[in-house]
């Protein structure tokens, strides 16, 4: 077994004293280092969720750029194609009754009501109404 003499003991003692200060010394000092770290860590996320949120609006911008783009060129073509058409037919008359057409042959109805020159439909009633007999 080992002895310790009076002079070890206080050897002992003072390694304690000297630890011990150290680390309530150190302790304050290792919390402001851990904030600081801490702290540069959420700036560090901060900019990262920033610069994230800046390329998503970019590509939501050239998105729509480009989406609006297709919609004139679209447009476009579509508008040369009324052209081509109309020109066709013999004009805006025409081409207006072209379309009028298009739309009565895609309608499954059995009655069409074709507005006169008036811009009235001719009505049906007298195929509804009864017809007189005989004096009656």
């Amino acid at each position: 077994m080992l002895r310790l003499t009076g002079t070890g003991m206080l050897g002992i003692a003072i390694l304690f004293i000297v630890t011990l200060s150290g680390v309530l010394w150190g302790c304050p000092a290792y919390n402001v280092y851990s904030k600081e770290q801490s702290g540069r860590a959420a700036l560090a996320e901060a900019q990262s969720s920033r610069q994230i949120a800046v390329l998503e609006a970019r590509a939501r911008l050239e998105s729509a750029k480009m989406l609006a783009d297709a919609e004139v060129v679209r447009a476009e073509g579509a508008a040369r194609a009324n052209r081509i058409l109309q020109d066709s037919l013999g004009g805006p008359d025409g081409y207006l009754r072209y379309l009028q057409i298009q739309a009565i042959d895609a309608k499954d109805a059995s009655i069409i009501y074709v507005p006169t020159e008036g811009g009235l439909p001719l009505l049906e009633s007298s195929r509804l109404a009864p017809r007189a007999e005989g004096g009656n």
